[in-house]
């Protein structure tokens, strides 16, 4: 954006996707939200990708006059999260530009254009222009949005003859409380508890004038309901494959089985120990989040068309989620930093009850969020293979494919993500541009040449002063007793002096020599008394069991 590009706007002045303000000072937070919703709305009527908010221009003279709308960078830009919160799907301003002119500054507002079939409401209502006024989004232009593709969308197609009776009571049960959570500042539970079935069906978007679609049946529906979506499976598979193998189907609602697919992977704890044999961190395998929103994400894109089921295959070290149909917009690496909201959906209507039902928290960041949950877990990214020319595979990592990139994330935890994406890269072997292997280079991130690019070794290293104060800071209760019961499990029997060499150097350096023994005594008393061990020796000769 420049003073071009904004003269040219000036030009045209206001119309259905265009609208200037003077906002002085501030403005409301509400007014801008019904403007986004206007303005998103009719820029997809018109064929748009975005519509204009912009600030600091005078109505009557049609020139700069400045705004001093929220001139703190940080607070400009936690606007874009009130928004997000308030609209229906959940999507924002796209950007925010800040231009500094000679008569002051502008403040110009990209908004993105309402996703095709999905008309975007704020707060529950749905806006639109009328010429330069601002108004209700009336029926005619509603209807223009929502049929745009429901002649094409198989999830918004009616099932003839299906009723409330095809539907599973738990999930609706449950389908309640997911939605009242998600709008507890404008329904209470109780309220949301109170709505008929029809109705609640209607609020949450599966329905079609009442009647059941397929993404209702398939979020919604009982087991036996699933022949109604014939020759679709209806059918996510979870694999088990290595030295033991397994498999088991699971059927609708979605919106339950979904998470009964994750309870079937196997979740235990590992450790990542830092350099210098410090103590190790211990994380889960798998985040729920991150294989949630992928099984989730896998249900809004599958390309039902295609009759095939959703399979989720567990590997040693890795999960592989397989779902039919291309990436629909763009490609994986265009919303791994969270910059781009996709304008169209295969599914939208799908798509749209999922967000009402808090399956997809957000709509086109959801990548972004899952590669910072596992950066900040020290573990490698997700991979997205698009070979298959009518499919995606997502790969979920459960364990370290270079030690060097999870001390480096464990020691800088400061790094842009940017900057972890390469390095996850780098650490997979894939080739990467030459410009952003010196710039890594420049920040001592990298060593090696070109063809032998490895992730620095001595960056990683943790300080004199860090160990220093890892030594002797005091570790939580919990951390020496799991400890203890492992090894008491490990070796079935354990003694005072087997207790004392397994604790002495991992209790604080702060510590004198007394008073780790009064240390050990007392969480070897706290587990006696809870039950979870016993002493079968005697008081001098201790014998610990669990």
């Amino acid at each position: 954006m420049n003073e071009d590009k904004l003269n040219k706007l000036i030009e045209v002045w206001e119309n259905e996707v265009i609208e200037f303000k003077e906002a002085n000072n501030d403005y409301s937070t509400d007014k801008i939200g019904r403007y986004f919703s206007a303005l998103s709305n009719e820029s997809n009527i018109r064929g748009y990708e975005q519509g204009w908010l912009i600030f600091g221009i005078n109505n009557k003279s049609r020139t700069v006059v400045g705004s001093d709308y929220r001139k703190n960078t940080e607070r400009l830009q936690s606007l874009k999260n009130q928004i997000a919160e308030n609209t229906e799907p959940s999507i924002t301003i796209r950007n925010i530009h800040e231009l500094n002119t000679k008569k002051g500054r502008v403040v110009i507002f990209e908004i993105p254009m309402a996703p095709r079939g999905m008309p975007i409401s704020w707060k529950g209502h749905y806006y639109a222009r009328a010429g330069e006024s601002l108004t209700s989004l009336g029926l005619d232009k509603l209807d223009e949005i929502r049929l745009q593709t429901t002649a094409i969308d198989w999830s918004a197609q009616i099932v003839q003859n299906a009723t409330i009776e095809h539907l599973d009571s738990k999930a609706i049960e449950r389908a309640r409380t997911s939605f009242a959570r998600k709008y507890a500042n404008r329904f209470s539970e109780n309220e949301v508890k109170k709505w008929s079935v029809s109705t609640f069906l209607d609020r949450t978007r599966l329905t079609r004038d009442g009647k059941i679609t397929k993404a209702t049946i398939l979020l919604l529906g009982k087991r036996e309901s699933a022949h109604l979506l014939l020759p679709y499976p209806a059918q996510m598979t979870w694999k088990l494959e290595g030295a033991e193998r397994a498999y088991e189907h699971f059927y609708p609602p979605f919106f339950l089985n979904s998470t009964a697919l994750y309870q079937k992977i196997r979740n235990f704890q590992i450790r990542i120990l830092p350099n210098n044999e410090l103590l190790p961190i211990e994380v889960a395998k798998y985040d729920d989040k991150i294989v949630l929103e992928s099984l989730h994400n896998c249900i809004a894109h599958q390309d039902y068309t295609e009759n095939a089921r959703i399979i989720v295959t567990e590997l040693q070290d890795k999960l592989i989620l397989e779902n039919k149909g291309n990436f629909f917009e763009g490609v994986p690496e265009d919303y791994m930093l969270g910059n781009k909201t996709p304008s169209r959906y295969r599914n939208p209507f799908l798509a749209q009850a999922m967000t009402e039902l808090n399956m997809i928290d957000t709509m086109g960041y959801g990548i972004h969020e899952m590669h910072l949950r596992q950066a900040k877990r020290y573990l490698p990214l997700s991979d997205y293979d698009l070979s298959e020319l009518d499919g995606v595979k997502t790969t979920i990592h459960g364990a370290i494919v270079d030690s060097q990139y999870s001390q480096l994330l464990m020691q800088k935890t400061d790094l842009l993500l940017s900057d972890i994406i390469v390095l996850d890269m780098i650490q997979k072997k894939i080739p990467i541009e030459s410009h952003i292997i010196n710039k890594l280079r420049k920040a001592k991130l990298v060593e090696g040449r070109k063809s032998n690019l490895h992730i620095s070794a001595t960056i990683a290293k943790v300080t004199s002063k860090e160990a220093d104060y890892i030594k002797t800071k005091v570790q939580d209760d919990t951390f020496y007793i799991k400890l203890i019961i492992d090894y008491i499990k490990t070796f079935k029997v354990a003694s005072r002096a087997d207790i004392n060499n397994l604790l002495w150097n991992k209790l604080s350096d702060g510590l004198n020599d007394e008073q780790k023994k009064y240390k050990i005594a007392n969480l070897l008393t706290l587990l006696r008394r809870q039950g979870k061990i016993k002493n079968t020796g005697t008081r001098n000769n201790s014998k610990w069991v669990c």
